[in-house]
């Protein structure tokens, strides 16, 4: 016997409709992402799930996808280190939180040091 479905959220997002004349609209707008001087991000170290190496951890981008992936490869070819940008945050190998910092002061963000 299968599993017992109790509400659509254990379809996982999918819905099914006999209406023959629905018309799907996956208008997915993008996010506007606002002036680097509006931006409060906060300057994480996190060694959690990486086996003991330390990551540089940026939070607080608001904006397109584009934009974040742009800033974390810039971000990433600054400290000359892999990384990956995704939720808005940006990761980055290693312990950069000062240069990283530093970068962002000059590209006009507003940076938080947050933790130890």
């Amino acid at each position: 016997m299968g599993k017992k479905i109790s509400s659509l959220e254990d379809l996982g997002g999918f819905v099914f409709s006999t209406n023959k004349e629905f018309e799907f609209d996956n208008n997915d707008e993008q996010k506007e992402t606002i002036a680097n001087g509006e931006q409060r991000l906060e300057a994480h170290l996190d060694k959690k799930n990486r086996g003991g190496k330390v990551a540089t951890v940026i939070k607080g981008f608001e904006g397109s996808d584009d934009d974040l992936k742009a800033l974390a490869k810039q971000l990433k070819t600054l400290c000359g280190v892999g990384g990956s940008a995704k939720d808005g945050e940006i990761i980055i190998q290693g312990n950069f939180r000062e240069k990283i910092m530093d970068f962002l002061v000059k590209e006009g963000y507003k940076v938080k040091r947050v933790g130890g």
